[in-house]
């Protein structure tokens, strides 16, 4: 199985570098695990801005050569895990900007005519969301209405096709006694055992 790790935060000291250490420890030693891709998004200064004007045509963005690589890493991984942090509720900017850019209409999805709901064309994947927050887990399926697992299940990954989908959302992820080291040894177990896509 090939995984793709996209890990987004910008801090080199901070929990989710934990925890991606974590994952990738869970990952080294489940036998189901052929390949390990880490696209680290800050690291690579990956450019988040959508852009499309008279010269860049938004129909052409799934050809474009600047994210070549990145199709390819998509299209290569099996499972694709998602590491990082909530804020204001919903990922990082710099996340959404990637997946604005890489989510192309003819990548990820196409229109048929006549037809009200696109396709995907990222059937049979399997995707893993690790987040933390730093007020209580419950914060956005109570006061927030779900948002971050409705934005990122249903407007995101749903629409291109991708049915299985796992979260973790750990709260108090900055408060003394959070259960750092709890939810990180469980990200890692589940990790070691984790196997692709249900059919």
């Amino acid at each position: 199985m090939n995984t793709l790790i996209v890990f987004t935060h910008p801090s080199e000291e901070s929990l989710n570098r934990s925890f991606l250490n974590s994952t990738l420890e869970g990952l080294r030693s489940n036998p189901h695990i052929k390949n390990i891709d880490v696209l680290d998004l800050y690291r690579e200064n990956f450019n988040p801005a959508l852009i499309f004007n008279s010269e860049i045509k938004r129909r052409d963005m799934h050809k474009d050569p600047e994210l070549e690589l990145y199709r390819q890493k998509i299209t290569q991984a099996d499972t694709v895990i998602f590491i990082y942090p909530i804020w204001w509720g919903r990922p990082p900017a710099m996340l959404m900007g990637f997946i604005d850019r890489m989510m192309a209409s003819g990548f990820a999805f196409k229109q048929e005519k006549g037809h009200i709901m696109p396709e995907g064309l990222l059937k049979g994947k399997k995707v893993i969301c690790v987040s933390t927050m730093k007020g209580p887990t419950g914060y956005t399926a109570l006061l927030l209405n779900n948002a971050h697992k409705t934005l990122m299940r249903k407007a995101v990954f749903n629409f291109v096709g991708i049915k299985d989908i796992h979260f973790f959302e750990f709260g108090f992820m900055e408060k003394s006694g959070g259960r750092q080291g709890k939810n990180l040894e469980k990200v890692k177990n589940y990790m070691t055992k984790l196997k692709s896509a249900a059919a």
